[in-house]
């Protein structure tokens, strides 16, 4: 499975940004899509992820500025970013998780730069 992201770019505090990552080469359906992102010396965090069906979850740090949604169709994710502070400032990663029987494997986008900065 390949993950391309695009979206990544400067830009000033309190603006807005959307990320998309689409999937493509999967045999199988893919379950759980999300988005990760690891700042300047930090480890890689959850930022947001979103099931097949619609359900959501959100870092509480993104929560009420973030929203993830997807199309399956085009086994694309996106990530609307509002409001954006410097804290937000990461390489953030698109994730596409196949679970099929027990077994659970993970999909990993190239990363994309997102600088918030005046």
């Amino acid at each position: 499975v390949q993950l391309q992201a695009s979206g990544g770019v400067l830009v000033r505090p309190g603006g807005s940004l959307r990320l998309s990552c689409a999937a493509s080469g999967s045999a199988f359906t893919i379950n759980d899509m999300g988005w990760y992102r690891r700042g300047p010396g930090k480890q890689r965090d959850l930022v947001a992820v979103i099931t097949r069906g619609g359900s959501t979850n959100y870092a509480d740090s993104v929560k009420g500025r973030f929203t993830i949604s997807r199309d399956n169709a085009k086994n694309t994710v996106y990530l609307q970013m509002n409001v954006l502070i410097p804290e937000d400032t990461a390489v953030y990663y698109c994730n596409a998780r196949i679970k099929y029987f027990t077994s659970v494997f993970d999909y990993w986008g190239q990363g994309t730069l997102v600088t918030v900065s005046s």
